[in-house]
């Protein structure tokens, strides 16, 4: 399987499961920030995740945020939910999964990677060894350099689709 498909793809980070954690033998999800656990800047998740990390937490998964912003925002997001963080991750790069992992003594096979890129995200988590669920970003960003990525990963979630059997 390529380094650029995800395990599992779900509209939202909510939609996961404790079976498919369970299933997968995951006891720590590493989650990113932005469109994934809230939209772009917003310091306040929604109510729906706000619900499911209630969920996960009473499930004793632990919970942990990988980002590449900078500590300034993610920081007082973290400290919002009661969740440890890991800011300028450099995610694609093993650095910051590897200091996560080390953090929380936990090994790749035991983590599972939540967020919206293909290329950070997904390709990340993958090559680290973790298990990896793309979600759809909960707003289309208006940059031209997330556009551009985003056509980029359009591209290679319809060859996923064909391989999963699913019609687009």
């Amino acid at each position: 399987m390529s380094v650029l498909y995800p395990d599992l793809r779900l509209q939202r980070a909510s939609e996961l499961r404790d079976e498919q954690l369970s299933f997968w033998r995951v006891n720590t999800l590493v989650l990113d920030v932005d469109n994934t656990l809230t939209t772009h800047n917003n310091p306040v998740p929604d109510q729906d995740i706000l619900r499911w990390l209630e969920q996960m937490k009473q499930a004793q998964y632990r919970l942990v945020i990988l980002s590449n912003n900078s500590a300034e925002r993610v920081e007082p997001f973290a400290r919002l939910l009661g969740l440890d963080y890991t800011a300028n991750a450099m995610k694609p790069l093993a650095k910051g999964f590897r200091e996560t992992a080390r953090r929380l003594g936990v090994t790749a096979p035991e983590m599972a990677v939540v967020g919206d890129q293909i290329f950070t995200d997904i390709l990340g988590g993958n090559l680290f060894g973790a298990r990896t669920v793309l979600v759809e970003p909960m707003e289309p960003e208006k940059s031209w350099p997330f556009r551009l990525k985003r056509r980029l990963e359009h591209g290679i979630l319809e060859n996923y689709d064909k391989r999963k059997g699913k019609n687009t």
